[in-house]
C-alpha cells in the first residue's frame, strides 16, 4: 500500500477563467484561478496544479502573468502545464514561482524536450502529462490506450504504457495520467489504464479524469496512485479536499494534514 497519498485540486484555465467540462467539451465557467487557489490552499491540499487548457491549440505561450499572481499566493507546490514546448518556456514560468512544469503535445512532437528539461532543471520538477482513452476508430496499440493530445481532440496511435516507459527513460520525474475517457464524467477513474502504466514504470503517479465520490478516489489509490487529482467535485462543492482525505485515512492510507 502506498504510503502517502497527495490530494490536488486542478484548476483548468481559458480565457483567464477556471473551467470545466465534460472530455473537455461543453465547459462551465468554475469561478477566479486567485481566489480559487487561494482556498484550495486553506481546504488543505497538498499541490495545486494549473492546466492553459487551450494554450497549445490556439498556438500560444502559458499565461505567465495568471500564474505569477496564482503562484504569488499558493504555499504548497505549484505545478503548471499548457503552452510548454522548450526550455525557456519552462524557465519563464519557474521563473514565475512555479515548482514544476507538465508537457504533453510538445514531448510527443519532439520526445527530446524531455531529456532537455530534465537535464536542465532536474526530473523531480518535470511531469508527463499524459491524456489517454481506450483505442477506437480502428487505431490499436499493445495496452488497448492511445495517447492523445490538444486537450484529447488529436489522436496520435502513440501506445499509452510504452510511451510512458519511454518518457520515464528519458528523465521525467513523474506522471499527470488523465483518462480522457473518464474526464468529467464522474463516474470513477480508468482503473485498469491506471494498473497498466503502475506495472510499466517507477515514477509517481497522479491519477486524473473521473472522480465523482469520495470512494472513487480511494480506488485510485489502491490501484497505484501516489496522487489524486480532480476538478469539477471540488470547484462545485460536491465533494471536499478533507472528505476526500478522511476517506484515505479510513482505507488505510496515510495522508497529510488535519481534516
Amino acid at each position: 500500500m502506498n504510503d502517502f497519498i497527495k490530494v490536488i485540486p486542478c484548476l483548468d484555465v481559458k480565457n483567464g477563467r477556471v473551467v470545466k467540462g465534460v472530455n473537455f467539451v461543453h465547459l462551465k465557467d468554475a469561478g477566479d484561478p486567485a481566489q480559487l487557489a487561494s482556498a484550495y490552499v486553506e481546504a488543505g491540499a497538498d499541490e495545486l496544479t494549473f492546466l492553459d487548457i487551450s494554450a497549445t491549440t490556439e498556438g500560444r505561450d502559458t499565461m505567465v502573468e495568471l500564474v505569477a499572481k496564482v503562484a504569488g499566493l499558493v504555499s504548497i507546490p505549484f505545478a503548471v502545464g499548457g503552452g510548454i514546448r522548450n526550455v525557456e518556456d519552462a524557465q519563464r514560468l519557474f521563473d514565475a514561482g512555479v515548482d514544476k512544469v507538465s508537457v504533453n503535445s510538445a514531448a510527443i512532437d519532439r520526445p527530446d524536450v524531455l531529456d532537455e528539461l530534465a537535464e536542465r532543471f532536474g526530473s523531480e520538477k518535470i511531469i508527463l502529462a499524459l491524456d489517454a482513452r481506450r483505442c477506437a476508430n480502428g487505431v490499436s496499440t499493445p495496452s488497448g490506450y492511445e495517447v492523445t493530445t490538444h486537450g484529447g481532440s488529436k489522436s496520435t496511435g502513440i501506445d499509452a504504457v510504452g510511451w510512458a516507459k519511454d518518457a520515464t527513460a528519458r528523465g521525467i520525474g513523474e506522471i499527470l495520467l488523465t483518462s480522457m475517457d473518464a474526464d468529467g464524467v464522474q463516474t470513477g477513474f480508468d482503473l485498469d489504464l491506471l494498473r497498466a502504466i503502475r506495472e510499466a514504470v517507477d515514477v509517481p503517479i497522479t491519477a486524473s479524469g473521473g472522480a465523482g465520490e469520495v470512494e472513487h478516489f480511494v480506488q485510485a489509490a489502491r490501484a497505484g496512485a501516489n496522487a489524486v487529482l480532480a476538478a469539477s467535485v471540488f470547484h462545485f462543492g460536491k465533494v471536499s479536499i478533507a472528505q476526500v482525505k478522511r476517506g484515505l485515512a479510513d482505507a488505510g492510507f496515510k495522508v497529510c494534514g488535519e481534516f
